[in-house]
């Protein structure tokens, strides 16, 4: 993992570093090549190094430094913001990239040979990434230009040629020798259900996330400062919901009940938080939602990535685990452009420019909507097979199978 980690902390110098627009999304760019080789890499290393109820612990543990990875840089991106400047939200990064990147060559094992070729699929990436940034072009431009606007391609037009390259990556990825999604995986039932579960999970995440920060900077008025300090209570609860309650709800209810009562009691906070919002309103109003937003998350975040691996053959947990997180980052990226469609719909011009009753009015349109599919997304996860309890194996890992040395 240590290049994954050069590549994630050369993406935060550079963005420190950005003087133009070009500049930031390229370190952006770079920054999440990083972020794409890291993700899979964890979920891979948790599930082959612990077994049983170890996993579960395991991923809660996950999923609990997740949120507060959240909980933390809410914080202090809203103080770095306030009191130096936003180049710092990069330059921060750098000395916990640091922090792993030492003493990890020395705690984790080497990786097993597995008789891989280690080729790459070039085609494949290329086609996807594209495919999916025209989708996202399309969403994005399109209620605000015209479907038929030349800017410089139709925002229709980007839709058909992402969806054509789209079928395309999956025509090369049936043909090509070393993918970079390995079809066959498609014929697991959970790591299908998991992808689809987390692309929905992860469009109300990112819309919500959208609404309730559109609402409290713009038409609230909260500064920088005040806005990290609004987010905490929700990524707090969030911990709670990872690292206490997803474990002991998946020991006693399986990856299926706790997979479908997170996503329902996260889209119903998301939904309950959108719809107290008015003009006048306050933070407290949308504290109770934000308090089941943040369970229903927690249980959501460690549940379906457990899902995504349950049935997948060890050596091949990294791909399971990578698809999971592309259907995850597709999902924020394409429902992301798709809700702020909506926020957007019920005004004109610019959140300056605009009414704030209009403004606040297409913000708690999306966010209901986010709330809904995410409740719908509940009732998807019920199509995962019932597990029984997970039993405890007969002793736990050695250090050595841990990961550790």
């Amino acid at each position: 993992m240590s290049h994954t980690a050069r590549t994630r902390r050369a993406g935060w110098s550079a963005g420190r570093a950005a003087t133009s627009q070009g500049v930031l999304i390229a370190a952006r760019l770079v920054q999440g090549i990083g972020g794409a080789f890291l993700f899979p890499a964890v979920l891979a290393l948790i599930a082959t190094s612990f077994e049983g109820k170890a996993r579960i612990r395991a991923f809660g543990m996950w999923g609990m430094a997740g949120s507060l990875g959240l909980a933390a840089g809410a914080f202090f991106g809203g103080v770095l913001t306030d009191l130096a400047s936003w180049r710092w939200v990069f330059f921060i990064n750098i000395p916990f990239a640091l922090i792993v990147l030492i003493p990890a060559p020395k705690v984790l094992r080497p990786d097993p040979k597995t008789g891989a070729s280690g080729g790459f699929d070039l085609p494949g990436a290329v086609l996807a990434t594209v495919g999916i940034s025209a989708i996202v072009f399309g969403l994005v431009t399109g209620p605000e230009d015209g479907w038929t606007h030349p800017t410089p391609l139709t925002p229709l037009t980007s839709l058909i040629a992402g969806a054509l390259l789209l079928v395309a990556f999956f025509v090369t990825e049936a043909k090509t020798r070393d993918p970079l999604m390995a079809l066959r995986l498609l014929k697991n039932r959970p790591l299908v259900v998991a992808m689809a579960v987390v692309f929905i999970f992860q469009t109300g995440l990112s819309g919500g996330y959208y609404v309730f920060t559109t609402y409290i900077q713009p038409v609230l008025g909260y500064t920088p400062l005040q806005a990290g300090l609004a987010f905490l209570p929700l990524t707090l609860v969030s911990m709670i919901g990872a690292g206490k309650l997803a474990p002991k709800f998946m020991e006693r209810f399986g990856m299926r009940g706790t997979l479908s009562t997170g996503m329902i009691v996260n889209g119903a906070g998301i939904a309950l938080t959108a719809a107290v919002m008015t003009t006048g309103g306050s933070f407290y109003a949308m504290l109770p939602g934000s308090v089941l937003w943040g369970l229903g998350g927690g249980l959501v975040f460690v549940s379906v990535f457990a899902s995504a691996g349950s049935g997948v053959d060890l050596t091949e947990q990294g791909v399971a685990g990578a698809m999971a997180s592309t259907a995850q980052q597709v999902g924020g990226a394409v429902g992301l452009a798709a809700l702020v469609a909506v926020a957007n719909s019920t005004f004109t011009g610019t959140y300056i420019d605009a009414a704030k009753e209009d403004v606040v009015s297409g913000l708690r349109m999306a966010g209901i909507a986010g709330g809904v599919l995410l409740i719908l997304g509940g009732l998807l996860a019920l199509a995962l097979k019932k597990q029984p309890p997970t039993a405890e194996p007969a002793a736990d890992p050695e250090p050595e199978t841990a990961g550790v040395r």
